[in-house]
């Protein structure tokens, strides 16, 4: 029971890690920090930690390799390119940010729910339950509610909301692939690929000339750290260690922690207004994540 409960704990700790990025984002913009220099910083020390912490793993249990790791099938170079799409996440999503408030850009970013089950049904040709079509219906019903659609002083940034589509396809896209491609590898060394992967896409569309403009003691790396450690580092580790104790079902609902803390960061911390329909739309849409998992809970 009690190692049921740290399972638990831990998916929720990183869920909520995942739920309080977006009120760090806009804490940088307001500093006067761009979106390249944001996005930039936060995979460069996380790749840095990420590759620092595999070696120190490495190196400790250097006589404990198991043949599974030695025999990986997989090109490493694939993995990395997998890092693509964790990478365009973190670009559209922070400028989803950018443009819209923090409760309404997580609200955005949620629809990878309904989307990754259309391009499970595309390329696998998986045909959705009746279970999946009514969550994808309460979930797009809840969105409208908790964006504000038919909130009258609510005006939405299309052009933000454009790139919160695009952060949750590309999301969606990375749930799929990264599911399928170096499952054989250590997780610390999967990881550190794919933020690889992540930085040189995020360089290649911001070239890190901001590197030279910024001195070591600028807020950005504050920022930027803590946005790594919540956002790359934590949460990976945090799921790895809690999820197969309390298995993939509670995990769901578990993880949708994420949708309420970023809401609520965006409402105490950043003094962003949410209405009672946004707050509607929020729990309806954690309903629909929690009712189709309850099922899998009873047995």
């Amino acid at each position: 029971m009690k190692e049921k409960f740290l399972g638990g704990l831990l998916v929720f700790l990183g869920a909520c890690s995942f739920g309080v990025l977006s009120s760090i984002v806009k804490t940088a913009y307001k500093s006067g920090y761009t979106l390249g220099q944001v996005t930039g910083v936060q995979c460069f020390l996380g790749m840095l930690i990420l590759w620092g912490i595999h070696f120190i793993v490495k190196a400790t249990n250097k006589n404990k390799v198991t043949n599974k790791h030695k025999k990986s099938s997989t090109k490493k170079w694939h993995v990395c390119a997998v890092g693509i799409f964790p990478g365009l996440v973190g670009i559209c999503y922070y400028q989803c940010v950018q443009l819209v408030p923090a409760s309404i850009a997580i609200i955005l970013l949620m629809q990878y729910l309904w989307i990754s089950v259309i391009i499970d049904f595309v390329i696998f040709k998986n045909k959705p339950t009746p279970i999946q079509l009514v969550t994808i219906i309460t979930i797009i019903i809840g969105s409208c509610l908790a964006a504000g659609i038919f909130n009258q002083t609510i005006k939405l940034n299309l052009t933000g909301c454009l790139f919160g589509f695009l952060a949750a396809l590309m999301y969606s896209l990375f749930i799929t692939t990264s599911s399928n491609i170096g499952n054989e590898l250590p997780k610390l060394e999967k990881s550190a690929l794919m933020i690889t992967g992540a930085c040189i896409i995020t360089f290649i569309i911001f070239p890190p000339l901001f590197f030279f403009e910024l001195n070591i003691d600028d807020k950005i790396y504050q920022l930027g750290f803590l946005l790594a450690l919540l956002g790359t580092v934590l949460p990976p580790f945090l799921f790895s260690v809690g999820i197969p104790k309390i298995g993939i079902s509670l995990s769901a609902i578990l993880s949708a922690a994420e949708l309420p803390v970023a809401v609520t960061c965006s409402y105490f911390y950043l003094r962003e207004s949410v209405y009672l329909n946004q707050w509607i739309g929020v729990i309806i849409i954690l309903l629909a994540i929690a009712l189709p998992n309850l099922k899998h809970l009873k047995k």
